[in-house]
């Protein structure tokens, strides 16, 4: 889920012509965050940072929360249910 979410959010940052520095001081967060995110080495991200990212991104949270949930399909799951 991880690393679907940081191709995700790279890509969008690619769309809009952003380099991780520009985005990272537009939204507010670290450079080294935003690129841990980007790496996927970040194992989760709290719902304020991705507020944040798609602020950055100039697109709604839920707008990223859904290209998400599309990639990874219906039958994810985080849980063993």
């Amino acid at each position: 889920m991880t690393k679907i979410l940081a191709l995700i959010i790279r890509k969008h940052r690619i769309k809009a012509k952003k380099s991780i520095y520009q985005i990272s001081a537009e939204s507010a967060i670290d450079y080294s965050t935003w690129r841990k995110i980007e790496k996927a080495c970040s194992k989760d991200i709290n719902l304020s940072s991705l507020w944040k990212i798609a602020e950055g991104l100039d697109i709604l949270p839920e707008d990223l929360i859904k290209e998400l949930r599309l990639k990874l399909g219906e039958n994810f799951s985080i849980t063993d249910d």
